[in-house]
């Protein structure tokens, strides 16, 4: 387990695991980065994470996609930054497929990308992440974003929470066999946070 192993499978276009969400109290998640998010790898998480999937992005590209937070106050407010729920406005038929669904990010992170390439509701969901990143939010989301970042490819990726067979939220011992099985990365957020802290420290 190390951010480094996590950044190169990025890199090389695998899912990886992220731990050591503050928010959630826990719960673990699948992320990869957007430009890789084939229809394969949508299906693997559907299939072994179960949970919602999501698409992270920063608030640069939601403004351009026309997507703004769905409870932007502070009543009621669950902490989530999700934005509606968005379909690829072309190229998808019923939107759920796991080739469907890669299509909308296909879409959505696009570099010339506009609100007029998508419609609302939809089957991905997306995540508008903190201004300051992870320092500012130690969430999955921000986290996946920065290791996107870090293996050079894009500034948005896709998470998707995972669960048990039983349908509790995993923990770290649930995932030792997927782990195995899959020859998956791990990356924790305290550690990339410790990262961060030792490279400021180094170039203050």
């Amino acid at each position: 387990m190390s951010i480094a192993g996590a950044v190169e499978a990025l890199k090389q276009g695998k899912v990886i695991i992220i731990t050591g969400d503050r928010f959630r109290r826990g719960d673990m998640d699948f992320a990869i980065a957007a430009q890789h998010a084939t229809p394969e790898a949508i299906n693997f998480m559907a299939t072994h994470g179960r949970g919602l999937i999501c698409l992270a992005m920063q608030q640069d590209r939601a403004m351009r996609l026309g997507i703004g937070l769905m409870n932007p106050g502070k009543d009621r407010q669950s902490g989530r930054p999700l934005g509606r729920s968005i379909e690829a406005a072309e190229g998808v038929t019923t939107g759920i497929s796991a080739a469907d669904r890669a299509q909308t990010v296909k879409v959505a992170v696009a570099p010339e990308a506009t609100a007029d390439d998508i419609v609302s509701p939809g089957h991905i969901f997306p995540l508008i992440c903190a201004p300051g990143g992870v320092q500012e939010r130690p969430a999955a989301a921000e986290a996946a974003i920065e290791l996107t970042r870090r293996a050079g490819c894009g500034d948005a990726a896709v998470i998707c929470s995972i669960m048990r067979d039983d349908g509790e939220m995993a923990r770290p011992g649930d995932i030792a066999d997927l782990v195995e099985r899959f020859g998956l990365e791990i990356a924790d957020i305290g550690d990339l946070l410790g990262e961060n802290a030792a490279t400021e420290a180094a170039h203050g």
